[in-house]
């Protein structure tokens, strides 16, 4: 039949198809290969979540949450002021009811955010209108932690975010109930800094969301005016302004390089919405997309190494997850992970702290208050080899800046360090700077070293008696002799002066240190095997050029 009219008679010949007919006939679904399409989540079992943490039971849209390779921080509740828990990574179970905290706050913590240069790090803000940084010891904590180490004072109201600079050391960016942001230089010696370096004052109500582009020349809010604004975080001033009507954000953020926005909010029949932004111009969105009618706000992730989008909403279960790209369509719905637990906050893991081994792209940290519970989800690209995948994992921003404060507050824009992930690499990019180098000061190989370990080495060196061999000791000698030194702290932990353990806790941790020293040393003896290969090169390259001359 052609358009209800028979054309194939019996004997005869077929005869021709009307057009309408042969274009229906000539359609074919668009097919869109990709290489993270059978990406899926994957929780983690019973035994490797955190049980009986006591988490906050804010209403503020915050993630509550926040994750590094070594740590798990997470607001909870506290009589009589603010408070949250900085738990170690591999110190899964049910949690001790005694478990010290982190505390000094006089009101609610609102939001926390480790430094992604120092892993030990850690900024928290607060209802009290304050901005504290604190210091997390190496070893587990004993007993409630009340000392900061800087207090920030300069908001009127409470303060609702907080977020370090993506390239630059020692800068933090905050906004509050005062509609103001703030950029602190945390580069100095007071420990209570009462002004910041710039205050951002064009917003007309409550900011609801910050982001940075990739090297951090850009700033991006959403207010509560139902505005989304592109800053510059220097000068603050408003380089992009978008008031489209029919688009409510309440969370935005930078898609990497593609210069390009995505905000998550609500339509004007109050669905969850989706709207993708050229940052170039905000006056109407590239394209917008409904995904239900819950009330949750959505918190967007993106990872600019994969170009993957994930949405969590909170209140309910479920991540959905889409591959962007530059050209339309710009959003491709991947697939959704699943699960009856609702969250109200999610912290999420950087990049070098994935687990390469299993093919994990993403890991999120559901904060499940029903059950008091900490559950993992792992982001999983199905592998069948298991050797190191270098298509999924490019090289990723590392825990290094490429900038001092002063030189970013004086108009540089550098990108990201790049590191590989491939165990036992190195940075990409030549000569990092260390995070507290100042200008003046060059870069000496006992300046490389951690806060605490340089005083330890001096010390040993000052106990060793002095030869006429040692003096001789040619300088990279010397910097190997300390880089060895070096490689005795593992994670921050010094193998040779942990306390034997006392708690069934305590010999985990001390057996999951164990284990990550165990592989650290193979990985440093490929390393090392590799050097070997390249000096060998060298020398018969040299030889070589002799023969010749």
């Amino acid at each position: 039949f052609c358009c209800g009219i028979s054309v194939l008679e019996p004997g005869s010949e077929p005869q021709a198809f009307c057009l309408v007919c042969l274009q229906q006939m000539s359609w074919h679904p668009q097919y869109r290969s990709s290489k993270f399409r059978h990406v899926f989540g994957k929780p983690a079992s019973k035994e490797n979540c955190y049980d009986s943490v006591p988490i906050t039971r804010s209403v503020h849209d915050n993630h509550f949450c926040a994750v590094n390779p070594h740590f798990i921080a997470v607001v909870t509740e506290c009589a009589g002021g603010g408070a949250f828990l900085v738990i170690p990574l591999h110190q899964t179970g049910k949690l001790d009811p005694h478990y010290p905290k982190v505390c000094g706050h006089r009101g609610n913590i609102l939001d926390i955010k480790w430094n992604p240069f120092n892993d030990f790090e850690i900024a928290s803000c607060s209802e009290d209108a304050t901005i504290k940084i604190w210091d997390i010891p190496k070893q587990l904590l004993t007993r409630n932690l009340t000392t900061y180490r800087k207090e920030l004072v300069g908001h009127s109201r409470r303060v609702g975010l907080v977020e370090w600079h993506p390239t630059a050391a020692n800068i933090l960016f905050s906004s509050g109930y005062d509609y103001k942001v703030m950029v602190w230089n945390l580069d100095t010696k007071e420990s209570v800094i009462m002004s910041p370096v710039r205050t951002i004052t064009c917003h007309q109500d409550v900011i609801l969301s910050m982001s940075f582009n990739t090297n951090g020349s850009l700033l991006t809010t959403a207010c509560k005016d139902r505005k989304i604004r592109v800053l510059d975080p220097r000068l603050g001033t408003v380089l992009q302004e978008a008031s489209y009507k029919g688009h409510r954000a309440n969370k935005v953020l930078f898609l990497g390089n593609l210069k390009k926005l995505l905000s998550t909010g609500t339509s004007r029949w109050n669905n969850r919405q989706m709207a993708l932004w050229d940052q170039d111009d905000l006056s109407v969105p590239l394209t917008e997309e409904d995904l239900d009618g819950s009330s949750g706000v959505l918190f967007p992730f993106y990872d600019s190494d994969t170009n993957m989008l994930y949405v969590v909403g909170k209140g309910d279960g479920n991540i959905r997850y889409y591959e962007v790209s530059a050209d339309k369509p710009h959003l491709s719905y991947l697939t959704e992970f699943r699960s009856y637990n609702p969250q109200k906050g999610i912290g999420v893991m950087p990049k070098r702290g994935l687990d390469v081994s299993s093919c994990e792209i993403f890991r999120f940290y559901k904060l499940i208050t029903t059950k008091s519970l900490i559950e993992p989800v792992s982001m999983i690209v199905p592998r069948r080899s298991e050797s190191y995948q270098e298509d999924i994992y490019p090289p990723t921003a590392g825990a290094q800046p490429s900038l001092t404060a002063y030189e970013w507050l004086n108009g540089m824009n550098r990108e990201p360090i790049l590191v590989s992930l491939r165990p036992g690499s190195q940075l990409l990019s030549p000569q990092p700077l260390p995070p507290q180098r100042s200008l003046s000061n060059p870069a000496s190989p006992a300046s490389l070293l951690p806060v605490d370990a340089t005083p330890k080495l001096a010390a040993e060196d000052s106990h060793k008696p002095c030869s006429l061999l040692e003096e001789k000791v040619p300088r990279w000698a010397v910097e190997h002799r300390l880089e060895e030194k070096k490689s005795l702290l593992t994670n921050g932990f010094d193998i040779f002066e942990s306390p034997p353990p006392k708690t069934e806790n305590e010999l985990l941790q001390m057996f999951y240190r164990q284990q990550e020293e165990i592989r650290r040393l193979r990985e440093l003896l490929t390393q090392r095997e590799v050097e070997a290969k390249q000096l060998e090169l060298e020398i018969k390259n040299l030889q070589m050029k002799s023969g010749q001359l």
